[in-house]
């Protein structure tokens, strides 16, 4: 397949090139201000853009439109209405797309999760057009990012919180360096790239597993003989049917405006990756919704399934989504890039110092973003990080930060080279900084990696507390910095105190070690290593005030999220645990009885000839066992999930659920998974971990 990046790229998306072709100069200009310059939206201009937009979307096939959007159930949303506006005298069609119908649309919001924000007959919701994310089109339908509300205006949606905290970074950020006499930055931006981690397996498989189906991930099944412990799936060659998948996603998110670069085998079998070039955060969570849609359809396409779930396979590694954050200003200076001397960098060194102060001050929240049943069984594992929330910024960094500390010079060390034993091959420079795999927030030479991420969670709700925290740092800083007759001396004062305050969040060690464990809870940091210990973050008294002050959420926003979020939670475990008693009473004892009657049988036979195998015996008599106490773990797991489920508070209901799946499943679990491992091959109902992960 030839692509001509010049014709392929962008060919789907309204973008600033269309843009620049289509309007007036005065409704290009009004947008342009809205984007670049956070200006407010000039209606006047509206009709002439909607005009520009539908006619642009009729020519690359669009005969409908969509308001999208992301509301609280992680998912994307609209509805879809055509061009099509009636019909005239004449009989022709009428077709319309006003100002109005651009900007606004009115949504039955009574099926999206509120957390109690409205009444059920109250129903109404706005969407709003985001005139910061291009429109696109993809088949037939013209999309239109939009933000989601209440109509009483409290957001229902992802983007809301981060349209509002993008605006406080840029305000408080510019506060700060302007203070500091760099009047040429007019304005600082977040900008964010996603690596996003999935598995694939074959869909005839996919068809035959009633856990994958409803739930995303194996409630049961034995380890294959071999996992990824060769290590030889990662970065390996990639099968012929997934590279020709790979392709075609490739080509739909380039068409999309979606910067797709790097693509490669994960550790696990089955397992991959797809990272994205880095963009403003605004539009590279919308890109990376789309990322996720682009997966899921186009793998069916290929007789595939793309499986987003945390951890849809136990022993080997799990997807997350690695959120790599930095911050750029409006001459295109990346503030976390260190350069050469990062001493001598202020800019960069107070940004850093604005991460460290709000990481501490805010971890419990920063891990919140990362809470979801499937997380729970990633992290800590795998080279997913710990729960813990710790910061890696290696020890040149560390070094540097101590130096300003204690007001004494760097002890600096000679670069190091490295011949690698052949004169045709370069010499390799040592990098300052290794890459602490086990981190969850690691600075990795110009940006933040938050590699706690889930692999099938919206990045909004991520970036919205990461510009929280860096927002009112930078708050703090800039009242300091304000009217100070030495402000470059004052800044780093800032920046040796702060790291002074919170040296306890560095890390460069082994997370997954039970003395880290032990030290993170001297030094006070947060443990909270499950979902239902991490969602009451939300609504802690300091936590709604930070969160009101960063203009991120309102007080009854925070605690709708927090029902939203248990009520989520209870919903997907309750899923869970009836699909294990199906699986169980519906195909694992139904066909450990037959093969049972089957071994019987051929016991008898073999009995009355005088051949009696008495491994024979034994394997009919161990699976009989096994089968009944499979019968009995299900029974108690069922009695122990009613009462959950009749438990009317949610955050109870929510912490015995997590019990009963914690350990009533996990035995259920393991009695069924060594059942698995006797029963031959062809006598199990369901494909075994060896086809779903080997057979691709």
């Amino acid at each position: 397949m030839k692509v001509n990046f010049n014709d392929t790229f962008g060919s789907k998306l309204f973008n600033d090139k269309v843009m620049k072709e289509r309007l007036s100069e005065h409704a290009y200009e009004s947008l342009r201000k809205v984007r670049e310059e956070a200006m407010i939206w000039d209606p006047s201009v509206a009709d002439e853009v909607a005009e520009a937009i539908k006619n642009w979307a009729i020519e690359q096939g669009a005969t409908h439109f969509v308001h999208w959007f992301s509301p609280l159930t992680g998912t994307n949303s609209g509805r879809h209405d055509a061009f099509l506006d009636g019909v005239d005298k004449s009989g022709s069609p009428i077709i319309n797309f006003s100002g109005k119908l651009l900007s606004k649309g009115e949504s039955d919001a009574s099926s999206f999760p509120s957390g109690g924000l409205r009444s059920t007959f109250e129903a109404r919701g706005y969407t709003l057009w985001d005139s910061t994310s291009p429109c696109f089109v993809i088949g037939t339908t013209l999309y239109i990012p939009t933000v989601f509300s209440a109509f009483t205006g409290e957001a229902l949606d992802q983007k809301t919180p981060l349209l509002r905290t993008t605006q406080a970074v840029n305000k408080q950020a510019k506060r700060v360096f302007n203070a500091m006499g760099f009047t040429d930055i007019t304005s600082v931006k977040p900008t964010m790239g996603a690596e996003q981690e999935y598995f694939l397996v074959d869909k005839e498989y996919f068809d035959k597993r009633l856990d994958l189906k409803l739930a995303g991930r194996t409630i049961f099944g034995a380890m294959p003989a071999k996992g990824q412990e060769l290590g030889d799936h990662y970065y390996g060659s990639t099968q012929e049917r997934v590279r020709e998948f790979m392709r075609d996603v490739d080509q739909q998110l380039w068409e999309l405006g979606v910067p797709a670069k790097t693509e490669h085998n994960e550790a696990a079998p089955g397992q991959f990756e797809l990272a994205c070039v880095y963009s403003e955060a605004n539009i590279s969570c919308d890109h990376n919704q789309i990322v996720m849609d682009v997966l899921r359809k186009t793998a069916v396409r290929h007789d595939l399934v793309c499986l987003l779930h945390e951890k849809p396979f136990v022993g080997i590694n799990g997807s997350g989504k690695h959120n790599n954050y930095s911050l750029v200003t409006n001459s295109g200076e990346n503030l976390l890039s260190p350069g050469k001397e990062p001493e001598k960098n202020i800019k960069f060194l107070i940004t850093l110092a604005a991460f460290i102060k709000g990481v501490d001050e805010h971890a419990d929240l920063l891990r919140l973003t990362a809470a979801t049943d499937g997380n729970d069984f990633r992290l800590g594992a795998h080279e997913a990080p710990p729960a813990i929330i710790s910061i890696y910024l290696g020890s040149r960094l560390q070094n540097v930060l101590e130096a300003i500390a204690s007001g004494h010079e760097e002890e600096k060390e000679e670069d190091r080279e490295l011949l690698l034993g052949s004169k045709s091959i370069p010499l390799l420079k040592i990098d300052e900084n290794d890459r602490n795999r086990t981190s969850p927030f690691a600075f990795t030479g110009s940006k933040f990696e938050f590699r706690m991420v889930g692999s099938s969670q919206p990045l909004g709700f991520v970036n919205t507390i990461i510009n929280a925290i860096v927002a009112i740092s930078f708050r703090d800083f800039a009242r300091e910095l304000e009217n100070c007759k030495n402000p470059i001396a004052k800044a780093y004062e800032i920046v040796g105190r702060e790291y002074i305050a919170h040296k306890r969040i560095f890390f460069n060690g082994n997370g997954y070690t039970q003395e880290w464990i032990e030290e993170a809870e001297r030094r006070g940091l947060p443990n909270l290593d499950c979902t239902v210990k991490a969602i009451p973050a939300f609504i802690k008294p300091e936590n709604i005030a930070f969160l009101k002050r960063s203009k991120a959420f309102t007080e009854v926003e925070a605690h709708s999220r927090h029902d939203i979020m248990f009520n989520r939670y209870t919903q997907k475990i309750n899923i869970e645990l009836k699909v294990a008693a199906e699986m169980v009473e519906k195909e694992i004892i139904p066909a450990a009885i037959k093969y049972c009657g089957e071994l019987a049988k051929n016991n008898f036979y073999c009995e009355q000839a005088g051949t009696v195998s008495s491994i024979a015996v034994k394997n009919q008599r161990e699976i009989a066992n096994l089968t009944d106490k499979i019968a009995d773990l299900c029974e108690i797991m069922k009695i122990e999930h009613n009462k959950a489920m009749s438990i009317e508070n949610l955050v109870e209901k929510a912490n015995k659920l997590y019990i009963v799946s914690k350990d009533n499943l996990s035995q259920l679990r393991n009695a069924v998974d060594t059942l698995e491992a006797i029963i031959p091959k062809n006598k199990w109902p369901m494909p075994t971990y060896t086809d779903l992960l080997f057979d691709l």
